[in-house]
């Protein structure tokens, strides 16, 4: 017979539920903080489910009735310094942490409001109107709720989409030697989500001030919890991670408070993350006005149990056992947050002067004006003013043949030394003597607290970075080991990092350098090989360079580094073995913005290319003897582009090749050669002309790898059909 062993968790894992004795101990404060928090949480999503069923509201209006326990117990104990996140559903968060923010010695309930709570109500309100006076410029609306100074990292309608982001703000509180945490905010719908998964994993691993707060709402949309896992109890899944965990009745606003005690007692001692997960239930459906019941997922009895357990029922007659607070003072508490609240309709809307039934519009004057569009999408390049920028053929400091690799190591390490903000993070990037490549190596020896190898978590720890960029300390450095792994994290890529700064109202910065390298040619096959930077190029957000010599590569990557905005950097593993010419000692010069480089210069055709297909060109041209201008870009996106240096190009050859080494389906080209049409129609002699890889990705056989992927001979082939086209046979 087998012997079989029971094996127990390592973390606790415990329901906390309050006695009377727990009640009868409050501190008076306390529960007429929680009290008023509760009531304008209530009175303000009563009024965005009216202003929604009026048709005011433009999108969403994910209403949190009913849930306000869980947000208000959890934040009142937080301090200025602690930060959350949350998800599509955050209304009550955003205003319990503002209002912790803007009155941190608590609210008296039987006293009147504040006036900057009416300014905190009136703002917030704007912008779920989507108007310009919002936290976010009228640009994230219900579910993009952020408000930096009151420690609101910024609401997500991606389910779990902003948990990697929490956890960069953490790793940042723990690196800076202080005691705040962070918590993030979601759904019993993401707890089923890789990125939740990992960022718990990476968490406990790196024991970083994180609590993951699941409200347990019974339901995503209209599926209920049952039907999406087998162990519904979700805190459970804090034993996979040695993450203690407790679950809590969330619509006991005093026992989420005591709950969210003892996980910040855990944090602030350095002992890691916690979850909690609160029993939650939302009074309405999954937006708007109607119940659950209404549209058949629930029954009519469950809602009406669910109701007699309101939140705000519950601490109110709690308080008034304990003599801290009548019925009519409730009742006027109740009336003075609803003022507050007509007073903001007031001020946002008006009656429609062409409605005969006297309906509301929003006042016209207070929309954010079109010409709003695309502010803010990038930073305005201020950081860069003053910068020592080079070209190698003026530089004046020693030059000497140098390996491209060398100089990927060489240049971080000299920024790392320089600037104590710069972090590194990705897979074996502490290991193997500088990663799979040697990009990084000697960092960690160096820098040992900066240079954090990762499990194999994209979304986790590209998203980690995230959030350690907009908590504006850190530089973080993300190394995808293959371009391809983008997929994997692409959520926090996109929808995360790249619109950030525009989402949230076009005023936040977003330092992040995202290096990969393309491998083709290497023997890995379709999912290691691709070239990225067609997919970034039509990405908003994002900044490109990619580097074809050594010494252009220090340039270019102490200009990423010195932006603000997220940049991505392409590497080709074909140049890491070659050499040219780089500086010995001096690594602290950039590369101009947005300034390419003409490596030939010739009169009948344009050549655009970048990273090893810039060598490919000039090798070809040189075999074809076509009279070419060859341009290295350098800088890729469509707002760092050399429009400039192209079009004197263009005007002066008339003929426009693009040669780039991708799949067709990904292709830079593609939108390229569609805004040079665009921009350059009537001095162009014939359509721009490209040589791509083929529309398969590689293939593992050296065969066909060589096949599905461009290099001189199909430059030659590409430079042939070009000058054919205008009658010249070569």
């Amino acid at each position: 017979m087998s012997e079989t062993i029971a094996l127990s968790p390592t973390s606790k894992w415990v329901e906390l539920r309050t006695t009377e004795a727990d009640w009868q101990q409050a501190d008076p404060k306390l529960l007429g903080t929680l009290l008023s928090h509760l009531h304008l949480i209530r009175a303000f999503e009563e009024t965005v489910v009216d202003l929604a069923m009026e048709g005011l509201v433009h999108g969403p209006a994910h209403s949190s009735i009913g849930q306000e326990g869980g947000a208000a117990g959890s934040i009142v104990p937080l301090t200025g310094a602690d930060q959350i996140n949350g998800s599509h559903r955050g209304h009550h968060q955003f205003l319990s942490k503002a209002l912790g923010y803007i009155t941190p010695d608590g609210i008296d309930p039987k006293a009147g409001l504040a006036s900057e709570v009416d300014v905190l109500l009136q703002r917030t309100l704007a912008e779920i109107l989507g108007l310009s006076q919002g936290f976010c410029r009228g640009r994230g609306g219900s579910m993009h709720l952020r408000w930096d100074d009151a420690g609101v990292l910024g609401t997500n309608a991606i389910v779990g989409g902003g948990v990697p982001l929490a956890a960069g703000a953490a790793w940042a509180h723990k690196h800076a030697g202080t005691d705040a945490v962070a918590v993030t905010y979601f759904g019993d719908g993401a707890v089923n989500i890789g990125s939740v998964l990992e960022t718990m994993n990476l968490a406990a691993v790196w024991k970083l001030p994180l609590c993951f707060f699941i409200e347990n709402n019974g339901y995503a949309v209209s599926t209920n919890v049952n039907e999406a896992t087998a162990e519904p109890r979700l805190s459970a899944r804090g034993l996979a991670f040695n993450i203690p965990s407790w679950k809590v009745d969330g619509m006991d606003p005093l026992a989420v408070h005591l709950a969210m005690e003892e996980a910040l007692a855990h944090m602030r001692a350095g002992n890691g993350p916690t979850i909690i997960e609160a029993d939650v239930y939302r009074f309405f459906h999954q937006n708007g006005g109607f119940p659950g019941s209404a549209f058949g997922y629930r029954s009519k009895e469950e809602e009406h149990a669910w109701r007699e357990r309101d939140p705000l029922d519950l601490l109110g007659r709690r308080m008034q056992e304990r003599g801290l607070i009548t019925q009519e003072e409730i009742a006027s508490l109740r009336a003075t947050m609803q003022a507050s609240m007509a007073q903001a309709v007031a001020a946002l809307t008006e009656v429609d002067p062409a409605s005969k039934a006297g309906k509301k519009r929003i006042r016209p004057e207070l929309w954010p004006e079109p010409g709003f569009r695309d502010v803010g999408m990038r930073g305005d390049l201020s950081e860069l003013a003053g910068a020592r920028t080079e070209e190698q053929d003026s530089f004046q400091g020693k030059l000497e043949n140098r390996k491209f690799i060398d100089l990927v190591a060489d240049v971080m390490e000299r920024r790392m030394e320089t600037d104590r903000g710069v972090v590194v993070m990705g897979e074996d990037v502490h290991r193997l003597k500088g990663g799979t490549n040697g990009a990084t190596r000697g960092l960690k020896d160096k820098f040992p607290d900066r240079i954090l190898g990762t499990p194999i978590s994209e979304n986790a720890f590209v998203g980690l970075g995230g959030g350690m960029a907009m908590d504006g300390r850190y530089k973080p450095v993300v190394e995808f080991m293959y371009p391809d792994f983008m997929w994997v994290a692409a959520d926090q890529v996109f929808n995360q990092i790249g619109k950030a700064r525009h989402m949230f109202g076009g005023d936040i910065d977003m330092p992040l350098v995202l290096r990969t390298k393309v491998a083709m040619g290497t023997g890995y096959g379709s999912q290691h090989s691709m070239d990225p930077a067609g997919i970034f190029a039509t990405s908003p957000g994002w900044r490109i360079v990619a580097a074809s010599t050594p010494f252009d590569y220090v340039g270019l990557m102490n200009a990423a580094l010195a932006l603000k905005d997220p940049v991505l950097v392409i590497e080709h593993v074909d140049l890491y073995a070659s050499s040219g010419p780089a500086p010995v000692d001096d690594l602290d010069y950039q590369i101009p913005f947005g300034k390419a480089a003409v490596r030939r210069s010739g009169k009948d055709l344009t050549v655009l290319t970048y990273l090893s297909m810039v060598a490919h060109a000039l090798e070809a041209v040189e075999q074809t003897g076509v009279d070419a201008d060859v341009i290295d870009l350098r800088w890729l996106d469509r707002a760092s582009l050399d429009w400039d240096t192209i079009g004197a190009s263009i005007r002066k050859t008339n003929n426009v090749l693009i040669v780039e080494q991708g799949a067709q389906g990904t292709s830079y080209g593609g939108w390229l050669s569609d805004e040079i049409q665009q921009r350059f129609f009537d001095w162009l002699d014939q359509p721009v002309q490209r040589v791509t890889g083929g529309e398969a990705s590689p293939s593992i056989s050296k065969v066909l790898e060589r096949a599905a992927c461009a290099r001189t001979e199909e430059v030659v082939e590409g430079l042939k059909q070009t000058m054919q086209n205008l009658g010249v046979s070569l």
